[in-house]
């Protein structure tokens, strides 16, 4: 991990709304983005009794984002995923520039 900062919050934080743990669970979530990194490659965490592997984690910006990457996270589309995250987070303002860290993972079968 030379190339990565040290964490900002554990990886049990990493995915814990009931719905984004529904769609990891289901196969339908694969990233989760945050302000601060969670995990690192190959590290592993569990969701109601199943493994999920970080396969990537990358710099990103919010602006960056498309609407795969939105369903990636788990949301039909751009315009959703940005609409729940300014009424999630009260006061936001949706920023292009704002640097996010991007979490790839995958289920271990």
């Amino acid at each position: 991990m030379t190339d990565l900062p040290e964490k900002t919050c554990g990886i049990e934080r990493l995915i814990t709304h009931p719905k984004l743990v529904e769609a990891a669970l289901s196969g339908k979530k694969t990233q989760q983005r945050r302000d601060g990194v969670y995990a690192y490659p190959n590290e592993t965490f569990t969701l109601e009794g199943q493994e999920f592997i970080v396969t990537d984690l990358t710099r990103a910006t919010i602006g960056d984002m498309t609407d795969a990457d939105a369903q990636a996270e788990g949301y039909p589309s751009l315009d959703m995923y940005r609409d729940l995250i300014l009424r999630m987070h009260a006061g936001m303002e949706w920023d292009e520039s704002a640097p996010v860290w991007v979490h790839s993972f995958k289920r271990v079968d």
